[in-house]
Order: C-alpha cells, then sequence, then structure tokens
C-alpha cells in the first residue's frame, strides 16, 4: 500500500502520461480523415467540438431530477454534465491519463438525454420498441455521428475513435463474456459495422473514470437536490454509512451549523472520500495487473476504475435510498408521468402526420417507411429541451400538463 501511496502522490504532482493512458499521438482516426492540427491534440479538438455543439448547449434546458423551471438551484443536465467533468479531470491528473479525452467523454456522455430526464426516455423507448428502442447512450452516438450539423466536410462531429469507444462503452463492454446486457442498441451495432469500436473489450481507463464520475456526481448532488426539494432532510442521512458517518463528523466539528452550509459541507466531504477511495482501489488494481498501454487495459477482463468492495455497497445504499426517497417520491413521480403523456403525445402526432415536423425535419418524412420515420421522430424529440417540448405540445394540442 506504501507503493500505491507514492503512486498516487506522483500522479497527483502532474508527472508525465503513464504507459498505460491513451497516447493522443497515435489515435485509431476519425470516420473523416482530417489533417493533423499544429496546435492542439485530437482530444483537445474533440473537446472543443463538444462544447461547440448545439447538443452541449440544449443540456442547459433539460432535466436532470427536478424540472429545472421548479428552481434555478435544481441540477440540470449541463450542471451536472460540469460536475462529472471536474471529477473526472482530478482522476485524470491523479492517476496520469489523457485529460483532454477523459473531459471529452464526461462532457458527450449525456448528449442522448431526452427532455424531462428518464422520463422521456421511458416514453420514447416505448413508443419505439417496434424499431429497436431507444437508449440514450445510443441516441448520443447518433448525434456525434450524424445529427450535429455544423461542419462543412462531413455530418455530426467527426470525433476521434478513443471518444467514441469511450462515448459507447464508458460502462464496459456491450459484447462478449463481460458484458452486461445481451442487447446492443441497433444504432451502435449499424454505426460498429462501419467504424468498429472494440464492443466486446473494456474501454480505457480515461472512460471509465468518466463512467465513475457520473456516479459520484449525482449519487452526492441528488441527495443535495433532495434536500433543497423537501424530500429528504438533513437529519435524514443518518441511515447512510457513507453520508451519515459524514454527518456526525461534521456535527462534532461544526456544532450549530446553519443547515445550507451543513449541507455542503456534507456534499463536498461525501465527493472527496468517493474520489479519494477509487484513486487508492484503481492504483492497487494497476499495480496487480501492470498493464503495458492502453490496449492492455482493455484487454484487462475487468474494469480498473473502481470503488474499494466497502465503497461499492455504500453507494448502491445511497442509490436505494434515492430511488426510495426521490426518485419514486410521489411529488416526483407524478411529474415525471405526465412528462412521459407529454413525449408519447409528440411522438404519436408527428408520426401520424409528419407535416407537422419543423422544415428540415419534415422533407421527405411522409415518404419514409415506418421505422425509419419513428427514428427521425425520436431523433427531434429527443434533442429537445423541457422547455421546447412544453411549447411543442402547446402548439399541437388544446391541453398541455403543467409540470410542477
Amino acid at each position: 500500500m506504501e507503493e500505491v501511496s507514492r503512486i498516487g502522490t506522483i500522479g497527483m504532482g502532474g508527472s508525465a502520461r503513464a504507459p498505460f493512458a491513451v497516447d493522443p499521438t497515435r489515435s485509431r482516426g476519425r470516420v473523416v480523415p482530417e489533417p493533423d492540427s499544429p496546435t492542439r491534440t485530437p482530444f483537445q479538438r474533440d473537446r472543443d467540438r463538444i462544447v461547440h455543439s448545439t447538443a452541449f448547449r440544449r443540456l442547459k434546458h433539460k432535466t436532470q431530477v427536478f424540472i429545472s423551471h421548479e428552481s434555478d438551484h435544481f441540477r440540470t443536465r449541463l450542471t451536472h454534465t460540469i460536475e462529472v467533468s471536474q471529477i473526472a479531470r482530478a482522476f485524470a491528473r491523479a492517476l496520469r491519463l489523457d485529460e483532454d479525452l477523459t473531459e471529452a467523454v464526461a462532457l458527450v456522455h449525456d448528449f442522448g438525454h431526452t427532455p424531462f430526464g428518464h422520463a422521456g426516455e421511458r416514453a420514447l423507448d416505448r413508443r419505439m420498441r417496434a424499431f429497436g428502442g431507444f437508449d440514450h447512450n445510443a441516441q448520443a452516438l447518433r448525434i456525434v455521428a450524424h445529427l450535429e450539423r455544423r461542419y462543412a466536410d462531413f455530418d455530426g462531429l467527426n470525433l476521434a475513435w478513443e471518444t467514441l469507444e469511450g462515448l459507447v462503452k464508458h460502462n464496459g463492454p456491450l459484447t462478449g463474456p463481460h458484458a452486461e446486457t445481451k442487447a446492443v442498441p441497433l444504432p451502435i451495432l449499424e454505426f460498429d459495422a462501419g467504424f468498429p469500436l472494440m464492443l466486446n473489450s473494456f474501454p480505457s481507463l480515461e472512460a471509465q473514470a468518466a463512467a465513475i464520475s457520473d456516479d459520484i456526481a449525482y449519487n452526492t448532488h441528488d441527495l443535495d437536490d433532495g434536500i433543497r426539494a423537501g424530500l429528504i432532510e438533513i437529519s435524514d442521512l443518518a441511515e447512510l454509512s457513507l453520508a451519515g458517518d459524514i454527518l456526525r463528523e461534521v456535527e462534532a466539528r461544526h456544532p450549530g451549523l446553519d443547515p445550507e452550509r451543513k449541507s455542503h459541507e456534507i456534499m463536498r466531504r461525501h465527493i472527496t472520500r468517493m474520489v479519494e477511495d477509487v484513486i487508492a482501489t484503481t492504483l492497487l488494481g494497476l499495480s496487480e495487473v501492470a498493464p503495458a498501454d492502453a490496449d492492455a487495459v482493455r484487454a484487462a477482463g475487468r474494469t480498473l476504475v473502481a470503488f474499494s468492495p466497502a465503497m461499492k455497497a455504500a453507494v448502491e445504499e445511497t442509490r436505494r435510498f434515492l430511488f426510495a426517497h426521490v426518485y419514486r417520491s410521489p411529488a416526483v413521480w407524478r411529474t415525471m408521468e405526465l412528462a412521459e403523456g407529454v413525449v408519447e403525445d409528440l411522438f404519436d402526432a408527428f408520426t401520424a402526420d409528419p407535416s407537422r415536423l419543423p422544415d428540415g425535419w419534415a422533407a421527405q418524412a411522409a415518404a419514409l417507411p415506418p421505422e425509419r420515420l419513428a427514428r427521425r421522430v425520436s431523433d427531434y424529440l429527443s434533442g429537445m429541451t423541457d422547455t421546447f417540448a412544453l411549447a411543442e405540445h402547446r402548439r399541437l394540442f388544446d391541453a398541455t400538463p403543467q409540470l410542477s
């Protein structure tokens, strides 16, 4: 463990990129070849393209857990994404990974989310079930590969292979013995047929760092937003092993601290505990596997950027707590059921009469076969913000529910 701590100190000090990190000078390229930039690595260019995209801006008005117009203090998909990228960069520095690739994967990971969070995804998946279903990860790939229309030489953002790999399989292999699910979304299979992403291998450490940063961010900040929404009290955290231990620590060190400061103090320590646990666990795993390069990481047979068993159990406990007290609370669930109805109404209206789609989307839509029309409509709907979806519903229907 002394060696692990020493390696961690070196990593935190900003030493050169580790041999198991992805090397930007050896990128596997892009779907449409482009000349190298004299001033930026491929992953720096990807990060910049992601930040300047339309899909990134739309995250500002997409629900994380709570409808954003209810309060300016609740997280949106954009603020969540920024928080994930900050944590992911910390891992990249500590582990001596490629920070730009890590950040790019973190920034793009939620591009495919619908309006109204997982409620919109559930609604679209139901309507798309006969046509291959709807998956937000697969939709993010469609956005960066096809739907963004900014560049003269190609559709999409033409991201590097390594960024696309991280986007598609940051949660692990999609095929083979280590895949958690059997069914790979159709848009991913179609893309992979022309530009293979090694769906049966584990992703890079950079992608793994982005994935676990997502877990850390939402486990912490959904607790914080739940407190802000009045669904849970700070004292309720006492039943959790991780947050409860931190609560008792903060109360002992700062007796009489006002609730707002107390909540912030708990949440910042909550993130720190998980980050430090992941760094220590990952460094230990790296010392055991000793991957010589990024391809050895992909072939390692396990996720290396991980929680310790004790922390993993605490994270799962927190997730169950959030489902019971926040995600499935009557107030949130009622709002999300109404939101699902909005998305389903819009899908039905546009597939029944494609001329209702706006210019650009409606062109030739009526002549498309049912499966292609359904996918075109789901592309349009998934790109909507909460506010635009409600505005479209008001345009097409006499009555639109009040989501608050």
